[in-house]
This record gives C-alpha cells, sequence and structure tokens, in this order.
C-alpha cells in the first residue's frame, strides 16, 4: 500500500469563497478519491489562512476582533466544502494554537541558528498581497501581482536567509524533474533564479500589524503571513509532536494555482532547507479559470459564486464540469454556454440517456433483473470490442491520475459510455426482444449493464451521489466501490435486480439575449409558405432514417416532446409536437424518419434540429417508420 499525502492551498478568509477555490478543492478532493480506490493510503488537508493587514483593516472597519472576524469569514468555506462533498482529513486554521506553537518553535529555532538576522530595510510594499518588493521587480511604482498601487516602506525587520539556498534550490530543481509540475511552471521558477535572490522578510512591526504570530524573540514583531501560512503543511500532521503521524511528509502533491507559485516554489523549500526537512514530492501548479478572457476579480466583477452553480444544477455536475474541462496546468474558459454544453452532451445525452434507456429495457424485457448472457456470448466481435474499450479507460484512468492528466481520463471513461450507446445500436435489442431465442438479448443487455458498471465506478470519485445511483439501480454492493473488479469482464451479476430511477441528468437549456418564437413542429404551417412545391423544391429536402435514443417532456408544455436521436454517427436533438399520442419510453429505439436539412429553430427555448414527420387524422397522430431493420442515417428516396 502506498500513502498519498494531498494540500490544498490554505485560503485567506477575508472574502467568499469562488469559483477558483472550489476548483482547486474539488481537483484534490477527486485525486485523493481516485487514490483512496487504488488502495492507497490517503490523507487531504485543506484550511484557511487567517492572519495579516487585510484580515485586521477589515475588522476594523467592522467594530470587532480580527479573531472574530476569522471566526465568521471560515464559516463559508467550511459550508462549501460539505455542499460540494469534499472529503478532506483535516481542516485547519492558523489561529489555532496547534498551528500557532509549531510556527514559534519554528522561528526560534532558525533565529538560534542565525538562520534568521534584524536588519534594515528599505523598499516597496503591496498592502493587499502582503509582500516587499525590490526597485528592479516593479514598474511605475505598482505591484507587479496585483497592479495596485504600492507603499515605500524603510523599517527594521527580521529576515530568512533565504539567498543562501539559491544555487542549492536551482541544483535540486534541475536534478528532480518531477518536482515542479507541470514543466513550464518548473521553467518559470528556474527564470525567477537566475536573478540574485534576495533574503526574505519575515516579520512585521506590531505598530503597523498587530494581528499576527508573535516573534518568540521579539514581542515588538509579529509574523510574515506567508512564512506563518506555508507552515500549515507541516504543523497539521505532527511535525515537532507526533512522530507516528509526521511519518505522512513528504507531501505527495502541493496543489496551488500559478498565481502563488513563487512562494511554494522558492519560499517554501529554502524554508524546508533550513528546517532540516525533505521537500515534497511534487508541487503542482494549475491554471486560473478565466471569465470573458480574464483572471476572476471581485475589482473587475466577474466572480462566480460556486453556490449559484451548484444549486442551479447539482453537485456532481458542477464537479464534473470542473474537472472534464480543464486541462492541468493550462487556463480554462468558463461561460454559462460552455458549462451547459458539456452537461447536456456528456451527462444528459450520453450518460443520462444510457442508464435511462438500458434499466428501461431490462426491466421491460428481462422482468427487471440483469439477465444471464448466452454462454460463450460475451466473446463475439463487438462484445469483445466493447469490453476492450472498457479495459481501455480503466488503464487509461488510473494512467491519467498518476500522470495529472485526469481530463484525458475522463474523456476515455466518456468514450466507453459512447461506445456502449453505439453498441446498444448495433445490436437493437428491441428488434432482437421479438425474435423466438431471446439469448442474444440477454447477452447485449448484460454486456450494456457491464460497460456502464465500470463507467460507474470509474466516474465515483468525480460524482459520487450521481454514481452511488447508478450503481444501487444495477444491484451493486453498496459502500466504497472495488477498483479492481474493473480489470475483469464480467462482475455484474446475473439474476441481480434492477431499479429504475428518475432522469439523473435533465437537461438544461441555454439561456439566450435572443427571442425566438414558439414553433409547433406537427403543424403544417410551420414552413416558411405552404400550397404547390417544385420538384426541385421537393429534392432540396433531405429526409434520413434516425434511431430515438431518449425522450422526455418539455416542462410546462401539454404536447410537446424533447427527443435525443441518432441519425448514423450524429446525435441531434428534436422537439416534437407528439406528447398527447406517445409515452416517452415507447418512443426507444423506434426507427424514424427526419427533415435532416430544416433550419434550426428554438421551441419553448428548447433548440430543434430537424423534424419528425408523422399522419395525423383527426385526434389521432401516428410516427411515420420504415418497414423492417434499417441502419439509422440512411437517406429516404
Amino acid at each position: 500500500m502506498s500513502s498519498y499525502y494531498i494540500t490544498t492551498p490554505i485560503y485567506y478568509v477575508n472574502d467568499k469563497p469562488h469559483l477558483g477555490h472550489a476548483y482547486t478543492t474539488i481537483l484534490a478532493d477527486v485525486l485523493t478519491r481516485y487514490h483512496r480506490m487504488f488502495g492507497d493510503s490517503t490523507y487531504f488537508l485543506t484550511g484557511t489562512d487567517e492572519h495579516g493587514q487585510k484580515v485586521q483593516e477589515a475588522a476594523e472597519k467592522r467594530g470587532i476582533s480580527p479573531q472574530a472576524h476569522a471566526d465568521e469569514t471560515v464559516v463559508p468555506f467550511q459550508d462549501l466544502w460539505k455542499k460540494l462533498e469534499i472529503t478532506h482529513d483535516d481542516f485547519i486554521r492558523t489561529t489555532e494554537d496547534r498551528h500557532k506553537i509549531i510556527v514559534q518553535e519554528i522561528l526560534q529555532d532558525l533565529y538560534d541558528r542565525g538562520e534568521i538576522y534584524r536588519g534594515e530595510y528599505d523598499g516597496w510594499y503591496c498592502v493587499p498581497d502582503e509582500r516587499f518588493f525590490t526597485d528592479k521587480e516593479i514598474e511605475d511604482e505598482k505591484c507587479p501581482d496585483c497592479g495596485r498601487p504600492l507603499q515605500r516602506l524603510t523599517e527594521t525587520n527580521y529576515f530568512f536567509k533565504m539567498s543562501a539556498y539559491q544555487e542549492w534550490l536551482i541544483e535540486y530543481i534541475n536534478e528532480n524533474p518531477d518536482f515542479l509540475q507541470p514543466s513550464f511552471r518548473r521553467n518559470e521558477t528556474l527564470g525567477f533564479l537566475r536573478k540574485p535572490l534576495q533574503d526574505l522578510c519575515i516579520s512585521r512591526p506590531k505598530q503597523r500589524l498587530s494581528w499576527g504570530i508573535e516573534l518568540p524573540f521579539d514581542s515588538d514583531y509579529v509574523t510574515y503571513v506567508w512564512f506563518d501560512a506555508l507552515v500549515n503543511y507541516i504543523s497539521a500532521v505532527g511535525y515537532r509532536r507526533d512522530e507516528t503521524a509526521f511519518e505522512r511528509w513528504p507531501a505527495s502533491c502541493h496543489l496551488i494555482g500559478k498565481d502563488i507559485l513563487t512562494t511554494h516554489t522558492v519560499y517554501w523549500p529554502t524554508m524546508l532547507k533550513a528546517m532540516g526537512l525533505p521537500m515534497p514530492k511534487s508541487i503542482f501548479s494549475h491554471g486560473w479559470w478565466l471569465i470573458g478572457g480574464e483572471k476572476m476579480a471581485k475589482s473587475v466583477g466577474n466572480v462566480v459564486n460556486p453556490m449559484d452553480m451548484v444549486d442551479a444544477t447539482g453537485v456532481d455536475a458542477f464537479r464534473y464540469f470542473l474537472i472534464a474541462s480543464m486541462v492541468l496546468g493550462q487556463d480554462a474558459g468558463f461561460t454559462d454556454e460552455l458549462y451547459v454544453t458539456r452537461y447536456n452532451t456528456d451527462l444528459a445525452n450520453d450518460l443520462g440517456n444510457l442508464q435511462s434507456r438500458l434499466l428501461n429495457m431490462i426491466t421491460k424485457y428481462c422482468d427487471k433483473a440483469i439477465p444471464a448472457p448466452e454462454e460463450g456470448a460475451l466473446e463475439g466481435e463487438l462484445e469483445s470490442a466493447l469490453w476492450r474499450t472498457a479495459t481501455e479507460a480503466v488503464e487509461g484512468l488510473e494512467a491519467s491520475v498518476q500522470s495529472m492528466t485526469l481530463d484525458k481520463g475522463i474523456e476515455g471513461i466518456l468514450g466507453l459510455v459512447r461506445a456502449t450507446n453505439r453498441y446498444l445500436e448495433q445490436r437493437a435489442p428491441w428488434t432482437q426482444a421479438k425474435q423466438e431465442d431471446l439469448g442474444p438479448l440477454r447477452t447485449t443487455l448484460y454486456s450494456a449493464a457491464e460497460a456502464l458498471r465500470v463507467a460507474s465506478i470509474l466516474l465515483t470519485p468525480v460524482m459520487p451521489e450521481k454514481m452511488s445511483v447508478i450503481r444501487k439501480a444495477l444491484g451493486l454492493p453498496e459502500g466504497d466501490p472495488d477498483f479492481q473488479s474493473l480489470k475483469t469482464w464480467g462482475g455484474t451479476v446475473s439474476g441481480t435486480p434492477v431499479t429504475k430511477t428518475p432522469p439523473l441528468f435533465p437537461r438544461l437549456d441555454v439561456v439566450s439575449s435572443e427571442t425566438s418564437k414558439s414553433v409547433d413542429p406537427s403543424d403544417p404551417s410551420a414552413g416558411d409558405g405552404a400550397g404547390l412545391i417544385t420538384f426541385d423544391e421537393f429534392m432540396n429536402t433531405k429526409l434520413r432514417t434516425a434511431i430515438i435514443m431518449a425522450a422526455e417532456k418539455v416542462e410546462g408544455t401539454a404536447k410537446l416532446m424533447r427527443l435525443d436521436v441518432m441519425m448514423g454517427e450524429e446525435r441531434r436533438q428534436l422537439v416534437a409536437g407528439i406528447a398527447l399520442h406517445y409515452e416517452p419510453e415507447v418512443l426507444i429505439g423506434k426507427t424514424v424518419i427526419v427533415v435532416a436539412n430544416l433550419k434550426p429553430a428554438k421551441i419553448r427555448g428548447v433548440e430543434s434540429r430537424g423534424m419528425l414527420l408523422a399522419a395525423h387524422k383527426g385526434e389521432s397522430l401516428r410516427l411515420l417508420t420504415v418497414d423492417g431493420e434499417l441502419s439509422s442515417g440512411a437517406d429516404v428516396k
């Protein structure tokens, strides 16, 4: 059994948590859950940074103590982590005694060994970032990080001899290529180290800032917030107190945003070296979520509140979008449209559709229980290909966790989901159910259930609640899923009762500023004109066969039905006025005829890309279907 110790940055408590905070913490949680599923011994640390000038100033404005302010502002973080199903093992606050005592002991030890000295400082200071900058680091007297005006300060302070470790740090980074990730962040740090490294000011005079951990060797000063905050990674796991707990060190991964790269890749390693402690195994810097091409910032007014997203779409969908949509290390864009598109495509259309149609067919054709496949039939051509895809998804996911390329691992799992939907289309169990020999039907539905089992387990760390629903519906054991069971085809037990569930991922409408007219596609006057048409006009209409994969009534309407259809290799969404004549479940698997080149239209806010052909007389309406078996996407002549 391997050990896996992961940390997030400890978040500054002077504002509400936003999308960036949520992303880092969800990412750490997902990685922890995967390692836990692999059988590793895991430890996940997060927390809050509660000292410093901004906290003191905010408390003064409110007329309360800094501690009271921190006690209030920490609550939204703790509440959000509960809401997002974060499974951290510890939540550390830098105002806790267990942390403050360790910081003071480290400071005293470094001071006694001559690693910290008293000196004069004259330079530029950024109040919001609580950092000093040299003349070479700035332009126009503005902070190089946040762009806000700097203050010129001259004062006596205490300094850590960080410059003494510059050559050692350069050598260590070059000799340990996995230490700083991704590789281009390593290059950024090495670029920073090409300039002479300054000693680090690790104190603030109480006459200017009183809210902090007091220096043990000079009561007129408090500790610089970054020297204080970084120590949480070791104070939380027993440093100087519990040797057994401290065996978790070194951390497997410090997960950080790129805006705190220097503090973690320069300050922290040199501090650890001076303390005589081993380096963390890796420091991984992910990118930013960009809103309208810009980093989220309260001053810009583009901060995304994760609570709003969770309330709108559910926790699991929110977790999925963040993990699937960012290439680790790169920046990623966030818009409502991107969110809705990925939700509808991956979750509603692909995964949700597979789960719904499969359980419906097992319920209908197999007396509500997992069928037994024909002997030897799982080795058929299509069944073997499906299992190869499942195996590739399992191996790819495991590799993606180790290489910090989770988006690729998720892509492989969704590839398995889509392959299973294609497999069902190829085997056509709705047609097999009409045959005298039901053996092929049982093999088809068993194989699809087995593929869904694999996908649901692989996605559990990302969407724990929804995947638990799928596993329960398939009759799988409750509790943490067994990753090793994914390496054998046939883990689904025949005869196990299944349970139909409501739609896991109801479709979302894309919010649009455009005004669109509601159109009833069953109304023959809905087109651009009426009357006679020429032969050429008729030939311009492209009619193709399509298989209905999913169906649901459009909320708030009596006769509109939203359909997902497969037209060859293309998946489309249609809206048809057939809800008074068909129940959704009886439509699944029907081969219908679609006007394929009709201009898309918004119908009650739902996009429709095509039109079904139906016969209508009086109160009766019947869809036009094909005579006999014919693959989807065929041209209708």
